[in-house]
């Protein structure tokens, strides 16, 4: 038997990698953001965290519903693609694109920062020491990307869960020590510490903290089950993120005060936010205020120094697969040139877009600047998430009856149609945002508008030389196959299903091999025990299969092809699946054994007993372990020759 795998990006990643990639590039941001943020803010940092998190829930949530119907990578490039035409979804996506780049650069310049908290590399603190540290962490991680996402995810987790364990402890040890909610209440002066501008534009750049949650959508189309995986890695990074940054933020103005300015009556500040405290570094600069001495104080510093380290880089790498995703979604639709949807032969992800982007990151390192960085860190994230939602709520009023493996919460019905306030409002909050970012960062104007004109030009002019309407979707072709491969066609497929269970993606999975014309035949099998005769009783169990039988028949139906049901009672399915396969004339036998009963899970004796007889094609999707017991588990498909 061979495995076969799917033409284009592995389906490979569990809910762990997909938490854990969002979050690294979420809950990075707390370590330069919560600087930037308490510089404007001042008392009211948890506040505005808080303010800018529930606009994130908010847009989680349309994610979720998106990237499970549509488990393609792109995010909201893609759902525009759907809900609108193809300008939409190339200005959403070359939007996100600016974004993504910024990640990349601005997180792997912070890990050399922190890493100088070790004795003997207090050079990576400053220049040229810092512009290099980035430069390895770059090269690195694209290393790493081209070999493939699974060697990514699962370096994500165990940095992920680290990070998750750390930043609790230092909340919690925060409330022991320094917390003080008398002090945080008479910090707050509204109107004048801070002033009404100074907390919109602390706002405006809040939103850094949350441009991570398109890493999920981008990875939908490797996620072993995007209807059901997708939402739950959706709802974990909000939970935690919104948590943590609440959490943090009280902490650190319990340790690091807003007082006054010395020399200067009536200005306040933070050292969490000064440039020449820890704007820098404001979550060592918590753990310097803690309490601690000596040897344990040194202890701790280290400790967080490799914490924020680790997370970066997790953040940095979650940077580097959501544009090679992205641009790799917009060349398949021949958005950009085909070049960058091209796959290495032997570890099939998009090498030459890895490579590209990383090239363009390294260029903002060497460039050095945090603070222009962090301003333009929101901008395309603010259009991509305002299309986001404008795209769910369109193919709402498009595709009403349209299945959605998950669907939003918050739904008014307008004119017959379940509209998603949670959409609605998101989607209000962030233009707001993005207007905010344009009117009060000047480099916004400046690089993000450019960014955005010359890319649109440049998409239409592609679109002319190549002979196409920029408003229509094209795919390239897919890669020639070797000479001396002879493709397989099928018209009919035998599905077998088992107990109370049917796998949406199975039937999915078995329409694809007969296509558009094709019939699906599924069949629900009965065992008669040895006891009975095959006419006895087992009217539930007959009505529980028939039930079974109907969910195929309405699934067919939403996804658009042909199924015909039966139900066979026997005392041997595999004989009797072989007998129906004659009697269908079936192409092939798809079999999951990921819904099978107790003991058919991987190969069991009916899985046997089809491959020994082969009536015809035989598939079988089973869990299996690639690269031996110490890998990580995967879907993949076995098959025998007729």
């Amino acid at each position: 038997m061979a495995r076969l795998t799917e033409h284009g990006l592995r389906r490979s990643v569990r809910v762990s990698g997909l938490f854990a990639t969002a979050y690294g590039n979420v809950g990075s941001s707390i370590y330069y953001a919560l600087g930037l943020v308490a510089a404007h803010a001042l008392g009211l940092t948890p506040l505005v965290f808080l303010f800018a998190g529930g606009l994130f829930a908010l847009t989680a949530k349309t994610y979720a519903e998106g990237a499970a119907m549509y488990p393609e990578a792109g995010g909201s490039s893609s759902f525009a693609r759907h809900a609108f035409n193809e300008m939409v979804s190339f200005f959403a996506g070359w939007a996100l694109s600016l974004d993504y780049i910024l990640t990349i650069a601005i997180s792997a310049f912070f890990v050399p920062h922190y890493l100088s908290a070790f004795p003997g590399l207090h050079a990576l603190n400053h220049n040229p020491g810092d512009i290099f540290g980035g430069l390895v962490v770059v090269v690195a991680l694209a290393a790493l990307n081209i070999r493939g996402i699974g060697e990514s995810a699962r370096l994500n987790v165990m940095l992920a869960v680290l990070d998750l364990c750390t930043q609790v402890l230092l909340v919690g040890l925060g409330a022991i020590l320094v917390l003080d909610p008398a002090l945080l209440i008479n910090q707050v002066h509204l109107g004048t510490v801070p002033s009404w501008s100074q907390v919109i534009f602390a706002l405006s750049i809040a939103m850094l903290a949350y441009t991570g949650i398109e890493t999920v959508s981008n990875m939908a189309e490797e996620a072993r089950d995007p209807g059901k995986d997708v939402p739950k890695a959706v709802n974990l990074v909000v939970i935690a993120v919104l948590g943590l940054y609440a959490g943090i933020s009280v902490i650190a103005l319990s340790a690091l005060p807003v007082v006054p300015v010395p020399g200067h009556p009536g200005q306040f500040h933070t050292l969490l936010g000064d440039p020449k405290g820890f704007q820098n570094d404001p979550v060592l600069g918590i753990v310097s205020r803690l309490g601690l001495h000596g040897a344990v104080l040194h202890i701790a510093e280290y400790y967080v120094g490799l914490l924020a380290a680790t997370i970066l880089i997790v953040a940095t790498n979650a940077g580097l697969i959501g544009i090679s995703r992205l641009s790799w979604s917009l060349a398949e639709h021949r958005q950009l040139p085909s070049i960058f949807a091209r796959l290495h032969s032997r570890y099939r992800t998009p090498w030459f877009t890895i490579v590209f982007f990383s090239g363009l990151a390294a260029m903002l390192i060497l460039y050095g600047n945090t603070e222009v960085l962090g301003n333009l860190y929101s901008f395309g994230a603010m259009l991509s998430f305002t299309t986001a939602h404008a795209a769910v709520i369109a193919l709402r009023v498009k595709e009403p009856d349209r299945e959605r493996p998950y669907r939003m919460p918050w739904n008014v019905r307008i004119r017959g149609v379940l509209i998603p306030m949670t959409a609605v409002i998101g989607g209000i909050g962030t233009a707001a945002a993005w207007v905010a970012v344009v009117v009060l960062h000047g480099e916004a104007r400046v690089v993000g508008i450019p960014w955005i004109v010359l890319g649109m030009i440049g998409y239409v002019v592609y679109r002319r030389r190549q002979g196409l309407s920029p408003f229509t979707v094209y795919r390239i072709p897919r890669a020639e196959r070797p000479p001396d491969f002879e493709a397989l066609e099928y018209r009919t497929a035998l599905v077998p299903i088992f107990g109370a269970d049917v796998s949406a993606t199975t039937l999915v999975g078995a329409a694809k091999l007969v296509g558009a014309d094709g019939v699906l035949y599924a069949v629900f099998v009965l065992p008669v025990p040895s006891q009975l005769s095959l006419e006895a009783g087992l009217e539930d169990e007959e009505d529980a299969g028939r039930a079974v039988l109907e969910s195929a028949r309405e699934q067919a139906r939403r996804a658009g092809f042909k199924i015909h049901t039966g139900l066979i009672r026997t005392r041997n399915p595999g004989a009797a699946l072989v007998e129906e396969a004659g009697r269908v004339g079936a192409d092939v036998i798809y079999w999951s054994a990921l819904h099978a009963p107790a003991g058919e899970q991987q190969i069991g004796p009916t899985a046997a007993y089809l491959l020994s007889k082969r009536p015809c094609r035989v598939i079988i999707e089973t869990e299996n372990r690639p690269d031996g017991p110490r890998g990580s588990a995967g879907r993949s498909l076995a098959g025998s020759p007729a």
